[in-house]
């Protein structure tokens, strides 16, 4: 399983610097297409719709398939994806090339989620915070090599163009060390059908209890994004501060993104999924009103690493509640197409809000959703912990 964890880390790794690759670009993409924060915000909407389009049957094709050739699928349409959006002339053409990256790339997210989940479980571990810290890490080596390809010059279709090839690399390599999550998968299935007369009220609960993780884990999606999409320009042009110290800090968000994932995992074991969220969530509200509010540039820059602290962990808490239920990769491809709702709801809402109202105080509403993310978190609990939500096997 160890091995199993070592390539399911890799293929996050990938992923991860897909998005980086993509997210350093988008100020040379905009500027080549002449397009402001509204037109964008409807671009990144054909990501998110291509997202849920696929996401919610993932989980049915890896349960048919396997997650290792789903993976191998889905990376490879999402490399040639992110070339096409560093060429597109237009807005259409981006619009269309974010659709497939989306449809694409979303599905991959849910299958590796699913090798992950299945890991941690026969292993007895929880390791998918650090699966998601590699994530975070590949995101930040992207956009430090989005950042020295601008800086030499280099176009954003050839540089697009070599990442998507790295990270294609990078996730074949992971591959090899994956295992068969079918077999586990086929006893589950058999298992729901010795227990289908099982009262109605349980999985009533069992439901509802997956709705509520999904919710949670829309909010922290939406929060998390749009640091992405929108801290850096907020930084320049709301703040006034210069590009490179604006850019600066967005890396210190997903520095801290990725440091406190890697610390999840004992988090998790002395606090508890719960407690750690609800911790996270309150240091997240503090940390979007000083990157909005605070004056001067450590405060703002402080605010960006509670940020980034403030909704790490809840992404990968809700995976590993989702996958603990009796059917796992349904479940998982479940409350990641919620989470992903936030590609849908997120860019356009936030760039229609920052054109009516400016983008600070767009932003700031962030920090009513983190403190959702508190209020929901107990639902986050494992089956076998006290007080958990209903959605044990």
């Amino acid at each position: 399983m160890r091995k199993a964890a070592l390539g399911t880390a890799l293929v996050f790794t990938a992923s991860g610097a897909v998005v980086g690759g993509w997210v350093s670009r988008i100020p040379a993409v905009v500027e080549r297409l002449g397009i402001g924060p509204g037109e964008l915000g409807r671009a990144l909407l054909a990501l998110g719709l291509g997202s849920l389009v696929s996401m919610p049957v993932t989980g049915h094709a890896c349960r048919r398939f396997g997650s290792r050739a789903w993976v191998a699928g889905t990376a490879l349409v999402s490399a040639a994806a992110l070339a096409a959006a560093g060429l597109a002339g237009s807005l259409w053409a981006l619009a269309g090339a974010l659709f497939v990256l989306g449809l694409a790339y979303g599905s991959w997210d849910v299958a590796m989620n699913v090798q992950g989940s299945f890991v941690d479980r026969r292993a007895g571990r929880e390791w998918m915070p650090r699966y998601h810290a590699c994530w975070s890490l590949g995101s930040i080596g992207g956009a430090a090599a989005g950042s020295l390809a601008a800086r030499t010059g280099l176009g954003a279709g050839p540089h697009l163009a070599v990442a998507g090839v790295v990270s294609l690399a990078v996730t074949y390599a992971g591959l090899t060390l994956f295992v068969n999550e079918r077999t586990d998968e086929r006893t589950a299935g058999r298992t729901d059908a010795g227990t289908a007369a099982a009262p109605g009220r349980r999985r009533s609960r069992a439901g509802r209890a997956l709705l509520l993780i999904g919710l949670a884990t829309l909010c922290a999606t939406v929060v998390e994004g749009a640091a992405g999409d929108w801290l850096a320009l907020l930084l320049h042009t709301g703040r006034g501060l210069s590009q490179s110290s604006a850019a600066l800090g967005y890396t210190l968000f997903a520095t801290a993104m990725t440091a406190g994932r890697f610390a999840g995992s004992t988090a998790v074991a002395r606090l508890g999924r719960a407690r750690a969220v609800r911790l996270g969530a309150l240091l997240g509200v503090a940390g979007i009103a000083a990157a909005v509010l605070a004056p001067g540039t450590g405060p703002i820059y402080a605010g960006a690493l509670l940020w980034g602290l403030g909704v790490c962990l809840v992404f990968p808490a809700a995976v590993s509640a989702a996958g603990e239920t009796a059917r796992p990769a349904e479940a998982i491809a479940l409350v990641t197409s919620i989470g992903y709702g936030s590609l849908l709801v997120g860019p356009p809402l936030i760039g229609a809000l920052a054109d009516a109202i400016g983008l600070g105080r767009a932003l700031l509403g962030l920090a009513g959703l983190a403190a959702a993310i508190a209020a929901l978190a107990p639902v986050l609990r494992g089956p076998a912990q006290p007080g958990s939500a209903s959605i044990a096997r």
